[in-house]
């Protein structure tokens, strides 16, 4: 049997038991999370949210990708949230490589050189990536000086999240 199949079964008992098909929409903490997609962070749990709490946005690194800004500025505008928390991690796959590297590997494994993407946005220090992202997210035009945009970097060994000092994510600019 193979992943796709258990998980199939697992959802099949989850939805015997389904009881939150009366959520709203906007979630009810007003707050959005963008955070890596690593499967030892599970946001709500690191967090203590429960479902409908808060936007959850996903991506390789934590990254403030043109999607990721995308999802915010939906998210804010259409349904309300006013905080935003970006999660970086204590060892964490993007820290492994260099763009450049990764795309010269892949061009030679598969004999293809495609368009996108065009990064894989690997970085090198958490704390200055995190300030990056901080600052992607604080200086979008559509999105209103006002809202709080927080980030932390989760320890993958102690469960803490640390945060990434503001004034020198100001400070910090791209």
């Amino acid at each position: 049997m193979s992943v796709t199949d258990e998980v199939l079964r697992a959802n099949e008992t989850y939805a015997r038991n389904f009881d939150l098909g009366q959520l709203p929409m906007p979630p009810a903490r007003k707050l959005a999370v963008l955070a890596c997609m690593d499967a030892r962070l599970v946001p709500s749990q690191i967090l203590g949210l429960k479902a409908g709490d808060a936007h959850v946005i996903r991506n390789a690194g934590g990254i403030v990708t043109e999607d990721a800004l995308r999802s915010l500025i939906l998210s804010h505008h259409l349904l309300g949230t006013q905080e935003f928390i970006i999660i970086n991690h204590t060892d964490c796959g993007m820290l492994t490589f260099k763009d450049e590297d990764l795309r010269l590997r892949l061009a030679q494994e598969t004999g293809s050189l495609p368009v996108t993407p065009v990064a894989f946005h690997a970085f090198s220090n958490l704390e200055e990536n995190v300030r990056r992202q901080i600052q992607k997210v604080k200086s979008h035009p559509w999105l209103p000086k006002s809202i709080s945009v927080r980030g932390f970097i989760y320890d993958v060994k102690t469960g803490q999240l640390k945060e990434v000092a503001a004034a020198l994510a100001a400070a910090s600019r791209p």
